[in-house]
């Protein structure tokens, strides 16, 4: 039994040899150097960047990135709470090979439940570079993203097999109900914390959605069951890595889970797209997403029906924002994201009138 490496010092060169050769992507070669580096800035878990050199010099890729357990104790506690590194090893184990999204090459994958002791190897796409969620993007590369979730929903669009990934759909009532109990404490919390930078149309949303949420505030107009796909639930400008040519790759799997498919496409558009572009290209990119989903199968899913979907969607980031600012270790940059999500998802929600369909 090969242990988990879970910390940078682990990714030995021996190690990394028997993990890639039990993965097959060595055969007969040893790796003889690891250089390990860090990389990014994520808060739920650690990256490493890991140069390789084989003794055969074309045994294998030059690079692989290795994702581990967060070395701060409580946003390993936070991921451990909500299964995060579960459902990321489970989805490239268990889903990647099933659907169109692109995502990095899975080499290698390791998890103890128990511990939250996991070791993801992942193919390496530098020179592509994360997106940047502070700083927004062009319409251009919110069309790919759009495209990509196309390829995320469509295929198993309320498909029956998601009920057998327990990992993955988990207990969504049992969930929803603490969430409502939490995430208003949550909001009180965010809103001391960031006093003096809480723009006044935030404290406006956050009232009405965490208020709705605290009281059970029914919505006006029937909420009917909505057709449930595999949605990301965390797809910003952070999470994708763009490379030079605008190809977009997909990446941080540890919210994935099941939902309603526009969902995904508010929270990417309404944080990702400076309000004033947004609003100048929100029809045209949601219908590409809608007419795409048709294109690859989706029946019985009229226009209404996803715009309303979209509405209900742009309460997320704000929910997020709140959930995750509150829960993992603080930084200079998360309070500046956070700041910044919930600036632009509750000017999305006002924009859209979407109280009326929370």
């Amino acid at each position: 039994m090969l242990s988990i490496a879970d910390t940078a010092d682990a990714l030995t060169p021996e190690w990394l040899t028997a993990a890639l050769t039990a993965a097959g992507t060595l055969s007969g070669s040893r790796v003889v150097g690891a250089d390990v580096r860090p990389l990014g800035t994520g808060q739920m878990c650690d990256s490493v960047r890991i140069g390789l050199r084989y003794d055969d010099p074309d045994a294998g890729p030059a690079s692989l990135v290795a994702k581990l357990p967060a070395a701060d104790e409580g946003s390993r506690a936070t991921a451990k709470a909500f299964r995060s590194y579960e459902k990321e090893v489970r989805f490239y184990q268990e889903l990647a090979d099933r659907l169109p999204v692109r995502t990095p090459h899975l080499h290698y994958a390791d998890l103890d439940v128990e511990t939250a002791s996991f070791v993801l190897l992942l193919e390496d796409l530098a020179p592509a570079e994360p997106g940047d969620q502070l700083r927004g993007c062009g319409t251009d590369v919110a069309a790919a993203a759009v495209a990509e979730l196309v390829n995320l929903h469509a295929p198993l669009w309320g498909d029956p097999f998601l009920t057998e990934l327990e990992w993955l759909h988990g207990d969504p009532e049992g969930r929803g109900a603490l969430l409502g109990e939490v995430l208003p404490m949550l909001w009180a919390g965010f809103q001391e914390r960031y006093a003096t930078s809480l723009l006044p149309h935030v404290k406006q949303a956050g009232d009405l959605y965490f208020d709705a949420m605290a009281f059970g505030r029914p919505a006006r107009g029937r909420a009917p069951d909505r057709v449930a796909t595999v949605t990301h639930t965390d797809y910003r400008l952070d999470n994708l890595l763009i490379a030079p040519d605008g190809v977009v790759t997909v990446v941080d799997w540890q919210t994935c889970g099941t939902g309603v498919g526009p969902s995904d496409v508010a929270y990417f558009l309404g944080a990702g797209l400076a309000p004033e572009v947004r609003r100048a290209a929100e029809d045209e990119l949601v219908r590409s997403y809608h007419d795409g989903l048709l294109a690859a199968g989706v029946t019985d899913y009229g226009w209404d029906e996803c715009w309303l979907d979209y509405r209900r969607g742009t309460w997320a980031g704000l929910s997020m924002a709140v959930l995750a600012s509150m829960s993992v270790k603080r930084t200079d940059r998360g309070d500046a994201m956070f700041l910044a999500m919930a600036d632009r998802h509750a000017r999305h929600a006002l924009d859209l009138d979407a109280a009326d369909v929370l």
